[in-house]
């Protein structure tokens, strides 16, 4: 692969990553479908400094899809489950903020 960022597409985020997550301390992402599992690892690693211990991979196959007369296919796209190492938190989205609201603007009159 070429680039950390051709290797990770973006993270999932659903209500089974959310357990997952929560229960297992493992992270979803979708990833390239040329991308093996070393790769991913690797990519992990360095974008967001943290130590993965085990990487697994599944292929989606693209869905038949019909819209009128013309029919086709969606892509195949591949997910990757990173299990993180004891101790080692990902936030994927940045910390959220804390604290009181953001100020409101002022009324013009």
């Amino acid at each position: 692969m070429k680039s950390l960022y051709q290797v990770i597409k973006k993270p999932i985020v659903t209500e089974k990553a959310s357990a997952l997550k929560a229960e297992a301390n493992k992270v979803v992402f979708a990833v390239d479908r040329r991308a093996n599992k070393l790769d991913v690892k690797h990519a992990i690693e360095q974008l967001f400094e943290v130590k993965v211990t085990d990487v697994q991979t599944m292929v989606f196959r693209g869905k038949k899809k019909r819209v009128g007369s013309s029919q086709g296919m969606r892509q195949n796209w591949k997910k990757a489950v990173v299990t993180l190492a004891e101790g080692t938190d990902l936030d994927v989205f940045g910390a959220m903020p804390t604290g009181e609201a953001p100020p409101q603007p002022a009324e013009q009159g």
